[in-house]
């Protein structure tokens, strides 16, 4: 599990879901859709401390900038190491927001011919981030 320290900037409510943007590190933000809001979460408030979970198996990588797919949360990084399996590949990633791992499959770090020391894009959907106090 990708685990992220982070602060809460900003909240935008609508009925029982709240969208939170969470600010990581110098330069990385991350969006997260939660079924609570500020009247029924006190940890949602802007300023707050939060810590930011999501699976290794979400994680989705891209070698550019130029993606046109709806994935807003990008975070930039450098390929620290990758350990190939036969089926799945592990992806460690260093970024402003930390450390992340992205279990991917071997075929697909074959084809975008991931290497150390490349820099990528981390994307995570938003449904898909846990935040906790």
């Amino acid at each position: 599990m990708n685990s992220l320290n982070g602060h809460i900037t900003h909240i935008k409510v609508n009925g029982s879901l709240s969208l939170v943007t969470i600010g990581l590190g110098k330069n990385a933000t991350i969006q997260s859709i939660v079924i609570e809001t500020p009247k029924t979460a006190p940890y949602l408030q802007t300023g707050k401390p939060v810590k930011v979970f999501f699976k290794e198996t979400e994680v989705i990588i891209g070698n550019n900038e130029n993606h046109a797919i709806t994935l807003q949360n990008r975070i930039l990084g450098t390929i620290k190491e990758i350990e190939k399996g036969t089926l799945l590949s592990k992806v460690s990633i260093d970024s402003d927001a930390g450390k992340l791992i992205s279990v991917i499959s071997t075929d697909s770090c074959e084809y975008l011919n991931l290497k150390k020391g490349d820099m990528v894009f981390a994307m995570v959907k938003l449904n898909e981030i846990m935040l906790s106090e």
